[in-house]
């Protein structure tokens, strides 16, 4: 049994978000938010499940009649005074990431700044939603098309960005005319919470923007209720298959983006320095909790040999601590669970025969010992037959590969199962025409390490990196959430009705 308690509009309220207002729980229903820079529980999160998830369901559906039929230009100026307040707020939402997550303070503000574009997109939405007219398609008869909203949405959305990834969902379902149920993490509320009292103050209508927290009984409800008619995942590959096979089972329509194992080729013609500052920045930053982190750098010929001292010389001037300390390269990893996780996956590379360059298991942080720290780690030598080549770890560990040509290297790439993301390093325009044009990666990077394109433009991978039709964001975003319309219409002229006529119509 759930009671709804009024609440100021303060942090952190720890609560689902159902029709407009918080709604607690019992505490014997709640689960610990840790701060991972000092091992400390610092709040209790709702753990919802099925009856949650219903309420919000119809909360959502009981809005969008009125939410569907609201003029284009009063959503869009909802969605106006939603990125004002968001921007307002910017510093206060990346020190809850902070908090929450652990990452850099300078880190999370960035992230905060990277969702606000998609923000700004769905500020402009009502020309993506413009359908095209075609008169006299047919004698006397003309067509049209539109795009309306599908109705209840649905998004499930990880730890690691608790406001750029909801962001690039979100706006745009909401903006197209849907109702959505959002599902984040229950590491990071902080963020969440703020977002939805920013979308209340920002106009936004009660029911349209809900928000669940919760595990597997959570995810389970949101794929098998029958009201929910399209759901974004972020997430493991795992999950996220899990939710595809189930939600498309169901007629739903899903877009599950999970795992990845981000290579960057480097050519012996690249910029050495710059590829070093790439490859320490993409693998170690936000402490390799990204999705686009590069952990793999495939280098050819003596490439490695000559990039190696570079980034050895880099690694050992990163500062680790807690993120909201001014000149912290590298905050804490985001859970206790994850930094064990991470510890077992560096044992399982060394002993496949990996070389241990850095060894980032025994760092401890000297004023935060029972904080979630890790050190980097750099492996050299890996191979394709090894797990820590295969496998995503999600953490701060980077791993090198030899190869003796570009042919070899970019097969590598290509024959990896997982296909997200990917860069160039080199001085040549042909070899990275030849790269764009032949790797089988739909996110792609010329000498720049994170291909994550702006917010306008869509975001996916491929293989068992991204499984549905459509990719995030962007153009595809709005196919995603909306379904597009024919009409076909013909208005009779008074006193000239045809004769009937079993005819196939024609243009005559």
């Amino acid at each position: 049994m759930t009671t709804e308690i009024a609440q100021p509009a303060t942090l952190p309220i720890l609560s689902h978000w159902i029709d407009g207002r918080p709604v607690e729980v019992l505490p014997e229903q709640t689960g610990p938010v840790h701060n991972p820079a000092t091992g400390a529980v610092i709040a209790r999160v709702p753990r919802g499940g099925r009856a949650e998830v219903d309420r919000a369901v119809a909360a959502a559906k009981a809005a969008f009649p009125a939410w569907r039929d609201t003029p284009l230009i009063a959503r869009s100026q909802v969605f106006f005074a939603f990125r004002e307040l968001l921007f307002q707020h910017r510093e206060e939402l990346a020190a809850l990431i902070t908090r929450d997550h652990g990452k850099t303070f300078p880190d999370a503000l960035a992230e905060v700044m990277r969702g606000l574009e998609t923000v700004e997109f769905a500020c402009g939405l009502p020309v993506h939603l413009a359908g095209m007219t075609t008169p006299n398609v047919s004698t006397k008869v003309d067509a049209y098309t539109f795009r309306g909203p599908l109705g209840v949405t649905a998004a499930i959305t990880p730890f690691n960005f608790p406001v750029m990834v909801p962001m690039w969902i979100y706006p745009i379902a909401l903006a197209a005319g849907n109702t959505l149920v959002w599902k984040p993490s229950s590491h990071t509320p902080g963020a969440a919470q703020l977002q939805a009292e920013l979308w209340k103050e920002a106009g936004g209508p009660d029911g349209v923007f809900n928000v669940v927290y919760g595990g597997r009984e959570a995810v389970s409800a949101i794929v098998e209720h029958p009201d929910v008619r399209a759901i974004q995942f972020v997430g493991s590959t795992a999950v996220g298959r899990y939710v595809h096979e189930e939600g498309t089972k169901r007629g739903k329509r899903v877009g599950s983006y999970t795992s990845a194992k981000n290579a960057m080729l480097v050519l012996p013609d690249a910029d050495l320095e710059m590829t070093a500052d790439a490859a320490v920045a993409a693998g170690y930053g936000s402490a390799g909790e990204r999705c686009m982190a590069q952990t793999l750098l495939i280098g050819v010929g003596d490439t490695v040999d000559r990039l190696r001292p570079l980034i050895e010389e880099r690694i050992a001037k990163l500062r680790v601590g807690p993120g909201m300390e001014p000149g912290v390269d590298m905050g804490p990893i985001y859970s206790a669970e994850h930094r064990e996780s991470i510890i077992r996956w560096i044992g399982v590379g060394e002993a496949e025969g990996a070389e241990v360059v850095v060894d980032g298991r025994a760092f401890r942080h000297p004023e935060n010992p029972d904080g979630f720290f890790l050190g980097v780690t750099l492996f050299d030598h890996v191979t394709p037959d090894m797990k820590v080549y295969q496998e995503e770890i999600f953490g701060p560990v980077f791993g090198m590969v030899r190869t003796a040509t570009y042919d070899e290297a970019l097969r590598l790439i290509n024959d990896h199962k997982y296909a997200n993301g990917t860069a160039i390093f080199t001085t040549d325009g042909g070899a990275a025409r030849r790269f764009r044009l032949e790797v089988d990666v739909p996110m792609i990077g010329v000498n720049v390490p994170i291909p994550v394109p702006a917010g306008y433009l869509s975001f996916g991978g491929a293989k068992e990196s991204a499984m549905g039709d459509l990719a995030m964001r962007g153009e595809d975003g709005v196919r995603f959430f909306t379904q597009q319309k024919m009409v076909t219409e013909r208005w009779p002229e008074p006193g000239r009705r045809a004769a009937l006529s079993l005819v196939f119509p024609g243009n005559a």
